[in-house]
């Protein structure tokens, strides 16, 4: 009897525990549900509408959104928070990126109902102003979304003209600030300094001129930095240093020049620094070697013009890709740059090294380009045929005038282009450098040595007098036990 007491007190356990998780999934359901038919203020749909349509064009009046572009038919580009009842846009994308439906006219237009939608989180524009369309960013009204707006994009509007407005420092809380490829001109503003939270900032693909402000060096939570492919000049600012937290750096493709900073040597989290095609000169900062997060280091086409030995490379533990190209670098290639063990690209093209090439090289695991071409190295390559065939046209050595490769010893299809045949060495020394060659020469010329002992004017090698003598010592045996 008690067995099926304590059984029907279970059952009545598990019955109220089905009843409550049934009632909290009814809560949630009609929750879900009223969110999805809830409507949009009229006020705030209806700035919506309008500033869709100012891209757009006039013919979009969004019938098609039931009950509007949050609820149950949405819309790719619009995205929305439910909350007090009612949805708010938060992100909105206009332009031809990715499926988004919402594609800019030839007309398309800034207009001031952009900045009334409140709650906007993210606000993106990408492929909207054509080249010959040229439209200005709009200059005011941008702090009306200092409390809401987090990210700020304009991508490939090459028709977007103008400088970048002062007042976007109003954006107190803006993390990424976006304006890539656009035909966007003038100085950098002192006005982004005030986007203290800043981690993203990408202005490269404009026609920015001036000098990078010293006051970005106060953007300390910034993680990406990119202002490359423009006309930025002079040097680079100390305070670069002060940027602690990047972990990418790209000023590529600018005219900046100058001598590097030491300051510089202060990024330890930067995996990627990118400061090729410029002006920079004055040698290599030894601080280098000190930034052992580094993962890309892109030198190439700045006239630095210094000895690559003065870094200790093997201290790169992490790095995968080296371009020191057209540096004016000059001196030996050091051991150290054989001892980075995640090295994926090496170039050291069109520079003055010399010496001869490290054949340690081949060893790093990971090596998969070594460009040496356009160099002085001299003496001949070591390098073993397997790793030719590995690198295949990813190997270059040639325009260095005194360095051969001896083909007869490569088996391999895939031999270096440009590089020259080394000279043959003489016969008995070429025979001498390997066992089996010796043992092959020795059986076809065995008749010039014997006929060699009637003629004490010769000179033999060491080799033919020991292979000789022990001749002799063999024929003595066989007549004495004979």
């Amino acid at each position: 009897m008690k067995n099926y007491s304590n059984l029907f007190t279970k059952i009545h356990i598990m019955f109220v525990q089905l009843v409550l998780v049934g009632v909290y999934v009814s809560f949630i359901y009609k929750g879900a549900a009223d969110a999805s038919i809830s409507p949009m203020e009229k006020h705030e749909k209806e700035t919506l509408y309008s500033a869709i349509q100012g891209f757009v064009g006039n013919e979009w009046n969004g019938s098609f959104l039931y009950p509007d572009p949050c609820g149950w038919t949405t819309i790719e580009g619009v995205s929305c928070d439910f909350s007090n009842g009612f949805w708010h846009v938060t992100d909105l994308t206009i332009g031809d990126l990715y499926d988004n439906s919402l594609r800019c006219s030839q007309a398309a237009e800034f207009r001031e109902h952009l900045f009334e939608l409140k709650h906007l989180k993210s606000l993106s524009f990408s492929n909207c102003f054509l080249s010959d369309q040229h439209k200005p960013i709009p200059i005011s009204n941008w702090d009306s979304l200092a409390n809401s707006l987090e990210s700020l994009e304009f991508r490939s509007n090459p028709g977007l003209i103008g400088t970048i407005p002062p007042s976007f420092g109003y954006l107190k809380n803006l993390q990424s600030l976006v304006l890539l490829e656009n035909g966007l001109e003038g100085e950098i503003p002192e006005a982004l300094v005030n986007l203290t939270k800043l981690k993203r900032l990408v202005l490269a693909g404009n026609n920015f001129v001036g000098p990078i402000p010293t006051s970005l060096g106060r953007l300390t939570n910034l993680l990406i930095l990119d202002t490359s492919r423009n006309f930025l000049s002079g040097a680079l600012p100390v305070t670069i240093g002060d940027l602690s937290l990047l972990i990418k750096l790209d000023l590529s493709n600018n005219r900046l020049d100058g001598k590097l900073p030491k300051q510089i040597g202060g990024l330890k989290s930067l995996t990627l620094l990118d400061l090729s095609h410029n002006n920079f000169s004055w040698g290599l900062p030894e601080v280098f070697q000190e930034m052992d997060s580094l993962e890309e280091l892109v030198l190439s086409d700045n006239p630095i013009g210094d000895y690559v030995a003065r870094i200790q490379w093997g201290n790169l533990k992490n790095l995968e890709m080296l371009d020191l190209s057209n540096m004016g670098l000059k001196g030996n290639i050091p051991n150290s740059m054989t001892e980075m063990k995640k090295l994926r690209f090496l170039s050291l093209s069109n520079n003055t090294l010399s010496g001869t090439i490290p054949s340690k090289f081949e060893k790093i695991p990971t090596i998969n380009a070594l460009y040496l071409d356009g160099n002085d190295f001299t003496g001949k390559l070591e390098f073993s045929p397997r790793f030719y065939t590995k690198l295949r046209s990813r190997f270059r050595a040639s325009g260095n005038v005194n360095l051969c490769l001896f083909l007869k010893l490569t088996s391999t299809r895939h031999v270096p282009e440009g590089v020259k045949q080394c000279e043959q060495e003489s016969t008995v020394d070429s025979k001498d450098s390997d066992p089996s060659l010796k043992n092959e020469y020795l059986s076809q010329n065995s008749h010039h040595v014997i006929t060699s002992l009637g003629h004490s004017g010769l000179v033999l090698s060491p080799f033919t007098f020991c292979y000789v003598a022990r001749m002799i010592l063999m024929a003595l045996l066989w007549i004495v036990f004979l």
